[in-house]
């Protein structure tokens, strides 16, 4: 059924009762053309552009628990492309235009909303490290604005800007920047990727990858065999341990990454604000809640939970960004499973075991990439070619010393 003004009335007079299931639960085949290991928000747009895009409808996406159950329904919601390397910003940039349309192309209320991003700057050398990123964002044709500390007072005033240890000076603003639904986000692509004959098979766990001679032909799971013609990991944290079943040591490290939500207040936040003196970003959610966030755990981890060190060390970033928070009551606390690169860079590539295809590595930008990975993984898999927005997300970069470092921290996942 497609949503439509017409549908909500005509089920209104049922009482709302008869509205079909969102998608179906089929019982895997024993082969496809295509099978996604994930049921995230990356596996499921990538078989919902292969169907859509290229007419490629025989796939199965495998969840081994239900959909939204991973990081997809484990993040802060924030959606920008305010990058600063030339291998991230029209890829990031891709994707916010595909936010933009989103809502339309799934015929789902995503509840994307555009209420801009500001990153605060508290130093003048931070300020020129803004206006470099702000100038390679326009270059790019995406939109960027230096505000000084005036310009973000009167967006801000509850901010503390004359009692900080570290003084606000100003900000770089995305307008265009925001946040989307998470679990909005996985059910739209579910019930798209549905309506187009893509079959998705939740509570089936990949307990092993089948090899023939050197090819992955298909994967060993809970529910028994399925055999694939192309096989695709889209599995987060988890992409290390599931690469492993065919041998692959990838360079990744597992990272638990904690998120936050309080009590409900009034509106407060107007967008999404981030600390530039330490690891803090914030939102307020439809619901009256402040969202936040900062660092990983440092240790490697593959447990949706934290420990308290980090918790801390948020509540420090948020209490000396705007301490009229140390009143609101910290309502929930949970925890994603990060796949951190050595460079904090994604990988959608091919890998050296034909029939395999790996997009991971998403590190902190795994929400706000969605679109964009869903369509550069399906052009991957259709085609063999990496898309034009995603030529430097290369697995051998590595190799190569071609790493896309956003942060200039070096070779330390933990770090980015």
């Amino acid at each position: 059924m497609r949503y439509s003004a017409l549908s909500l009335l005509r089920n209104a007079f049922s009482g709302h009762q008869k509205w079909p299931q969102a998608w179906r639960k089929p019982h895997p085949k024993p082969f496809y053309s295509v099978v996604i290991v994930g049921g995230g928000g990356h596996g499921l747009a990538t078989a919902f552009h292969l169907a859509r895009d290229y007419g490629i409808r025989d796939i199965a996406v495998v969840e081994k628990g239900w959909i939204g159950s991973g990081n997809a329904g484990r993040n802060t919601t924030i959606i920008r492309s305010n990058y600063l390397l030339p291998g991230n910003i029209p890829f990031y940039e891709l994707s916010m235009k595909l936010w933009e349309r989103q809502e339309a192309d799934l015929d789902f209320n995503t509840m994307v909303s555009q209420r801009g991003v500001l990153n605060l700057y508290h130093s003048d050398a931070q300020r020129d490290g803004y206006a470099r990123r702000g100038n390679a964002m326009r270059l790019h044709g995406v939109d960027a604005e230096l505000l000084d500390e005036a310009q973000v007072r009167a967006m801000a005033p509850f901010l503390d800007f004359d009692n900080a240890r570290f003084p606000i000076r100003g900000g770089l603003l995305q307008k265009r920047g925001g946040t989307a639904r998470h679990d909005a986000v996985v059910w739209g692509y579910a019930r798209a990727a549905d309506r187009l004959g893509v079959d998705i098979i939740e509570n089936c766990e990949v307990t092993g990858l089948v090899r023939e001679g050197g090819n992955i032909t298909g994967v060993e799971t809970t529910r028994g065999a399925i055999f694939a013609g192309k096989t695709a990991l889209a599995v987060a944290g988890n992409t290390s341990r599931v690469a492993s079943m065919a041998g692959l040591r990838l360079p990744i490290e597992s990272h638990a990454l904690q998120a936050f939500v309080s009590e409900g207040v009034k509106p407060l936040i107007p967008g999404v604000i981030t600390f530039g003196a330490g690891h803090f970003y914030v939102s307020q959610s439809d619901k009256g809640g402040l969202v936040f966030g900062g660092d990983i755990d440092g240790y490697n981890s593959y447990a949706q939970r934290g420990n308290l060190p980090v918790i801390r060390d948020v509540c420090e970033g948020g209490m000396a960004l705007m301490p009229m928070i140390g009143r609101i009551r910290l309502l929930r606390h949970w925890g994603g499973i990060m796949d951190m690169t050595m460079d904090g860079s994604p990988i959608i590539d091919k890998t050296p075991l034909p029939g395999l295809f790996l997009n991971a590595g998403w590190c902190y930008g795994g929400f706000k990439a969605t679109p964009a990975s869903g369509l550069c993984f399906a052009h991957l898999l259709a085609t063999g070619a990496p898309h034009a927005a995603a030529r430097d997300y290369r697995l051998d970069r590595f190799a190569r010393g071609a790493v896309i470092d956003e942060k200039g921290q070096g070779a330390q996942p933990n770090l980015h």
